[in-house]
């Protein structure tokens, strides 16, 4: 007799599979206490992928005795990863063969917890190569690097990488990859800050890797050349109305944040960044964005009393949950950067708005641009 399955099973057996998702070997890098100079390394689920003749990196901290002076509590279980950069043009990462591979056009989601040690003493690489025996503070800012591969340690395709990780406790970085082929391992690695390759020695914490969840892929916006604008949409009147309310309370700033005057802003005032850009699909600055950003950061250092919230905002394409997770992301990314930077996290909120608060159409791809954006609400002027 033939077998038949009721239509909602198999229905539900597709969804299971579609939103399985891809869970890492020891994720918070659970092991006893390690120092990379020992023979064997013990990190159960990972792999050494470091220079010959070079150590591989530590299993943080000995309680006890604490290895190179780090003494960082981990954010999960008992142990963390450590890594280094050195001054001799090495530096450190590890890899694993994924559970189910990365498959190439698709989307997926992906948060590690991060920090770097102000103490991170070990002996100098470079001095080492010239025969001598001394010390150096591991210490400078690094960051991390997302690796896709085909084999164990192979970096065939940057996935991600995070801002220069200043923080000295552990914050969540949230990452979005687009792989553009099948990838069945991935690598993490500790790399200098960049686009010019100075060696220094640096390290980074990490700890608490989540699963890789598939998510649904942004909408990208087209840009056509030579082709005149089309003519402007018309609007429905609610639309208009959602337009002219925001627009009356939010301005662009065309110039530098640095240069306002907070006595000339109110509670409340709303103020949209330029020249902010984000990676596709990511939470990840490109470099054009880092001075807007520093200027957000020296008009908060010049005015300590002020308290923003970064607000993040989406096109209206995309579904309500994975705009609101975007929509956070990049925000909660602005906001760690400036707290990296030194301003207090007290001084500093942030919130994903999604798509709920459109600034134009979102039928025309110079709308969705307009509605994708970041913007600064001052909360507060603390007496100023």
């Amino acid at each position: 007799m033939k077998k038949t399955f009721p239509a909602f099973f198999v229905l539900l057996s597709a969804v299971s599979l579609l939103a399985q998702n891809i869970e890492l070997v020891n994720p918070s890098f659970e092991s006893t206490p390690f120092q990379g100079g020992e023979e064997y390394f013990p990190l159960r689920g990972w792999l050494d992928c470091g220079f010959e003749g070079e150590t591989a990196p530590d299993v943080q901290p000995r309680a006890l005795d604490p290895i190179f002076s780090v003494t960082q509590e981990a954010f999960a279980g008992k142990t963390y990863l450590g890594m280094v950069t050195r001054d001799n043009e090495t530096w450190e990462r590890v890899s694993q063969r994924l559970s189910t591979p990365l498959e190439g056009g698709k989307c997926y989601e992906f948060s590690i917890y991060l920090c770097r040690s102000p103490i991170y003493i070990s002996l100098s690489a470079s001095a080492r190569n010239q025969g001598e025996q001394r010390t150096a503070n591991y210490t400078t800012p690094i960051k991390l690097r997302i690796w896709g591969g085909v084999g164990p340690c192979a970096r065939t395709e940057l996935l991600a990488e995070s801002n220069l990780v200043k923080n000295t406790r552990w914050l969540r970085f949230d990452f979005t990859f687009h792989p553009q082929q099948q990838l069945s391992y991935i690598t993490l690695e500790a790399f200098y800050n960049t686009p010019v390759l100075f060696p220094y020695n640096g390290n980074i914490l990490v700890d608490s890797a989540s699963a890789i969840v598939e998510v649904p892929c942004e909408e990208e916006i087209p840009v056509i050349a030579d082709v005149p604008p089309p003519p402007p949409p018309v609007q429905r009147e609610d639309e208009k109305e959602v337009e002219k309310d925001t627009q009356s309370s939010s301005s662009e700033v065309k110039g530098h944040f640095s240069q306002l005057k907070i006595k000339e802003l109110s509670i409340g005032t709303t103020l949209r960044i330029d020249k902010l850009y984000f990676q596709a699909d990511s939470a990840n600055f490109t470099p054009e964005s880092k001075p807007i950003l520093d200027d957000i950061y020296l008009f908060l250092k010049q005015n300590p009393k002020v308290v923003i919230e970064v607000g993040g905002h989406t096109n209206g394409i995309p579904p309500h949950d994975y705009c609101d997770k975007l929509s956070t992301q990049r925000a909660k990314a602005v906001a760690d950067y400036l707290i990296a930077r030194g301003i207090e996290p007290s001084r500093v909120k942030y919130k994903g708005y999604g798509k709920r608060r459109p600034i134009a159409t979102n039928k025309t791809p110079e709308g969705r641009k307009k509605n994708q954006r970041v913007e600064i609400t001052i909360l507060s002027k603390g007496g100023n």
